[in-house]
């Protein structure tokens, strides 16, 4: 396998889906929507987005969305797990992994504490999110 390096067109396509799938998680009303920057401090991806699900149902249903949208930026999945309890769901997109949680999983897991070095990437529209989210206006 050919090891090919990324462009700055490449890193700014993996920023505008992070940005695009925060936006879309919120918009499906799921809680606490992060978009974090882990270049320099991952070795296997340059964003990690994490949101609160409110049921197992709406969790499964976001990350279909996750995956369709996906294939407008040309992402493209490389590995998804779901835990039988549906209460965690990641989606590796390479460049961004997307982390689905119920709210006790994530308490639990605590992944913004794991990548307390990491920036947050403001993802919100003009004030115009009512989830609640790290992301400042863009």
């Amino acid at each position: 396998m050919e090891i090919v390096a990324k462009t700055s067109e490449d890193r700014s396509n993996a920023r505008e889906f992070a940005i695009d799938a925060a936006r879309l998680l919120a918009d499906r009303h799921c809680e606490d929507v992060l978009v974090l920057d882990v270049q320099g401090l991952s070795q296997v991806s340059d964003y990690v987005l994490i949101g609160t699900g409110t049921s197992d149902r709406q969790m499964k249903s976001v990350a279909d969305e996750l995956e369709d949208l996906a294939i407008k930026y040309g992402e493209k999945v490389f590995r998804t797990n779901r835990d039988t309890g549906v209460t965690w769901i990641i989606i590796d997109f390479i460049d961004v992994v997307a982390h689905l949680f119920e709210p006790n999983q994530r308490a639990y897991y605590d992944l913004e504490q794991l990548w307390s070095d990491a920036p947050h990437v403001p993802w919100k529209r003009n004030g115009t999110d009512s989830a609640s989210g790290d992301g400042a206006e863009t």
